[in-house]
């Protein structure tokens, strides 16, 4: 199942606010120097910080469910007790925002959203730098991530959260179409869109090519297509939504949704999307490489079988996919307990924690985990091919670095959606120009 870990911050933006009210009655913590303060009874130099006790708090996920399975050892080893605390993303977004801007000193380690909240927690001081406690321990081999999946989590040349999965923006095909049809895996754009026109047959229930359509959540599937043409959301404090580059790759998905595209694109999400795959109406789909199953589980799918799994298609400046940390771990500047926390972090991210979480099917974040047989037995063995060569290649964000995510993914939404309606998006983009460099402009003036 594909969990939506990039959601909206304008929930959490407005629990900051309220939070703000808070922070001159809430604890204001032990900022300490860097790593914090050593808790535990020190009585053993193999469990420094045994007696610590931390708390965590993160959003449901299947991740944490084999977490919680595994804390017996991490305990038993270290001394150090984990108080997990669950609950809904919104819910957690939402305990997040207020306990940090109080300065709470009790929340020791907490899930980051590196998509969504990397600048705003930065610019808020909200969480510990984690590079003193990773580039030092040649065990822990931090060079052994992707590194696309530590840029999600770096702001500003530091380090501030650990990845825990990760997803790619891949092509499904239909490999009997394909071939029936005497036509080569699409490598570049353009013999996508020749292989997604020779296909489509709409009298016939079938379309050439699907992909998400719908306002806000299509931004970051088109990520891909906008950095493959050369474009950029924004190029530091600069919106570039109508250089050239932009403008060509509006008009290619605009082009390939409606004019190949299922009835309704305009409206799709994910799910609609690799529904209509999965019950044989579609030849060609791009998305992330997490929500494999909704097509390749004969439960889901009527064309399981048929499913053939490739990189993603070159554009102009080459094939440049999103290759993303959706979910990581960070330590809280206000922590008492800091190089507990880190211990727990690293300890949860290591080489043989990870094999053990994404053998249970969560795709983790170093390079070395994927290329052990063992984690991918599971999956399909072209995709784990696919997956590894994108991790070579794929940019480390797939929507724009703002605090404003939320707003800014609404105001690139109109171009797009105006592309997808066969409109004249000319307007739309200009527009959308002026509108997402106001919102950097505005962000940045309250720095």
């Amino acid at each position: 199942m594909k969990y939506n870990w990039g959601k909206t911050t304008s929930v959490m933006l407005a629990s900051v606010m309220l939070a703000g009210a808070l922070t001159a009655c809430g604890s204001s913590g032990d900022k300490g120097q860097t790593g914090g303060t050593k808790t535990g009874s020190g009585a053993d130099k193999d469990k420094p910080y045994a007696g610590t006790e931390i708390r965590f708090v993160m959003a449901v996920h299947p991740w944490l469910d084999t977490i919680k399975t595994m804390l017996p050892e991490f305990e038993q080893k270290t001394g150090i007790k984990v108080k997990v605390e669950s609950f809904s993303q919104e819910q957690t977004s939402n305990k997040l925002a207020v306990e940090l801007a109080a300065k709470t000193s009790s929340l020791d380690v907490l899930f980051l959203r590196p998509l969504d909240e990397t600048k705003l927690f930065s610019k808020n001081g909200w969480v510990e730098p984690l590079d003193p406690f990773v580039t030092s321990d040649s065990a822990y081999d931090v060079k052994d991530f992707i590194q696309s999946s530590l840029d999600s989590s770096t702001y500003d040349g530091k380090l501030i959260g650990i990845p825990i999965t990760t997803e790619r923006e891949v092509l499904y095909y239909r490999k009997d179409l394909l071939e029936k049809n005497n036509i080569p895996v699409p490598k570049t754009m353009d013999e996508l869109m020749k292989a997604a026109e020779k296909l489509n047959d709409p009298k016939n229930g079938m379309y050439g090519f699907a992909a998400r359509g719908k306002k806000v959540v299509a931004v970051t599937q088109f990520s891909g297509f906008l950095y493959s043409f050369g474009g950029k959301f924004h190029d530091g404090d600069k919106a570039t939504l109508n250089t050239p580059e932009a403008m060509a790759a509006f008009k290619y998905y605009g082009d390939m949704l409606n004019k190949y595209g299922p009835p309704g694109a305009i409206n799709m999400h994910w799910t609609e999307a690799a529904a209509a795959f999965a019950q044989g109406k579609v030849a060609l789909f791009t998305d992330a490489d997490a929500i494999y199953l909704n097509v390749a589980d004969p439960t889901k799918s009527t064309v399981s079988d048929k499913v053939g799994y490739a990189m993603f298609p070159a554009g102009p400046a080459g094939a440049r996919p999103y290759n993303v940390s959706s979910g990581a771990l960070a330590v809280s500047k206000f922590s008492k307990n800091k190089e507990a926390a880190a211990e727990f972090v690293k300890w949860a991210t290591n080489k043989e924690t990870v094999l053990k979480t994404q053998s249970a099917g969560n795709p983790g974040a170093r390079q070395s985990v994927w290329n052990n047989p063992e984690s991918t037995k599971s999956y399909p063995a072209d995709l784990v091919k696919v997956i590894n060569e994108s991790s070579k290649i794929g940019v480390g964000v797939d929507r724009p670095q703002v605090i404003g995510v939320a707003e800014a993914r609404d105001i690139i939404s109109a171009p797009m959606s105006a592309a997808i309606e066969g409109k004249d998006f000319t307007a739309a983009a200009e527009k959308a120009q002026k509108d997402f460099q106001a919102l950097i402009d505005k962000e940045k003036a309250s720095q």
